[in-house]
């Protein structure tokens, strides 16, 4: 399995927002979504590089398997 590395905030909004995730809002700095069956709000920083226990924290909150992300993350390329 991959490991997870530090990508753009952009490509972590395309790939949650496939999974079914939709933008609600933008608060300064921080993009807001939800989603479906999800525990909270999923809160993503304009990062250029959003470090990896960001995108974990957030993995874990959507309900997302890391072979679901490595999956959609392929096709975002």
């Amino acid at each position: 399995m991959p490991k997870i590395t530090p990508i753009h905030h952009r490509k972590l909004v395309r790939i949650l927002e496939l999974s079914g995730a939709k933008i609600i809002g933008q608060k300064g700095s921080h993009i807001i979504m939800t989603k479906p069956g999800a525990k909270r709000r999923l809160v993503i920083p304009a990062y250029k590089q959003i470090p990896t226990f960001i995108i974990r924290n957030n993995l874990r909150t959507a309900n997302m398997s890391r072979e679901r992300y490595v999956e959609l993350l392929g096709k975002v390329g």
